[in-house]
């Protein structure tokens, strides 16, 4: 059933755009308003630049260290992991604690990115009710907010590596590969934000994940101490991911089928966020 729209003119008079459209979006016109949302969400860059600066500030309100907190416990847990776990994997400490920093604060990263994109829309629920915005805007309000707590950890890194004196492989392949994790990292935010909104047992099992995986893929142990079997990581999607951004900071090679392998996990992340976010749009105001 069709609706006439709200106009304020007379039936004869010319009609103008309509205030609100009632009819069901169909075929190509998903695809069309989702790719519409993600260009206002850009329009306002800004806008959720600054949210995601002021989540920051508001979290650590009152707190004395602020955000350093999560700087100085990231340095206590590397000093006494790296020291344990190169002692007991038999590992030389000058290769395995930069190796061991790195892997760790990018994997803080993924993690809460994961956790956080479950609770993208659920925790804006009052602002998508009270205002007509763009959904992508708070999926790059959070991507902003996880962007700002890695870089906390960064000052760790850049210690170690000096210590050490880890001597980066610089390449073109770094910035692209910084650029495809804002990407996916934008991606993933997304895609579990809609799961998050419609299904609520989506953090818990996204934190149970995370844990396996946090053992499964080489993050305390390096993926040189598989002696066979090392083409089965790839089927691990942050593997590749992480590879193409630890192996040039630690000025090691990179392996042939990482990157293609990183490319094609990317790949269909977009594809399935992009499918999943056209189709689901219209709903998520009445999930949260």
């Amino acid at each position: 059933m069709q609706t006439t729209p709200v106009t304020g003119h007379s039936p004869s008079a010319s009609t103008p755009a309509p205030v609100l459209t009632l009819l069901p979006e169909k075929g190509a016109s998903y695809i069309r308003h989702a790719w519409a949302d993600f260009r206002a969400g850009m329009k306002l860059a800004r806008l959720g630049t600054t949210l995601g600066w002021l989540d920051i500030k508001l979290r650590y309100r009152g707190s004395i260290l602020g955000p350093f907190w999560l700087t100085a416990s990231t340095a206590v847990m590397v000093a006494a992991m790296g020291v344990l776990y190169a002692y007991l994997m038999n590992m030389d400490v000058h290769k395995y604690l930069p190796f061991l920093t790195l892997s760790l604060v990018l994997w803080g990263f993924v993690g809460s990115t994961l956790q956080d994109g479950c609770t993208t829309f659920t925790s804006a629920a009052s602002l998508i009710h009270s205002a007509r915005m763009p959904y992508s805007l708070h999926v790059l309000r959070a991507t902003v907010r996880n962007l700002l707590t890695l870089a906390h950890n960064i000052p760790v890194v850049l210690v170690v590596f000096l210590l050490f004196r880890v001597v980066p492989t610089w390449s073109w392949t770094m910035p692209v590969a910084c650029a495809l994790w804002i990407f996916d990292s934008f991606m993933a935010t997304l895609l579990l934000g809609i799961l998050g909104a419609r299904f609520r047992d989506v953090p818990p099992i996204v934190a149970s994940t995370l844990q396996i995986l946090f053992f499964v893929t080489p993050i305390l142990w390096a993926p040189e101490l598989m002696k066979t079997g090392q083409n089965w990581l790839l089927l691990d999607p942050f593997f590749p991911l992480l590879e193409i951004l630890r192996t040039p900071f630690t000025g090691d090679i990179v392996q042939a089928a990482i990157w293609p392998a990183a490319l094609a996990w990317s790949a269909g992340l977009t594809v399935l966020t992009f499918a999943l976010f056209a189709r689901m749009r219209a709903r998520l105001a009445y999930w949260v």
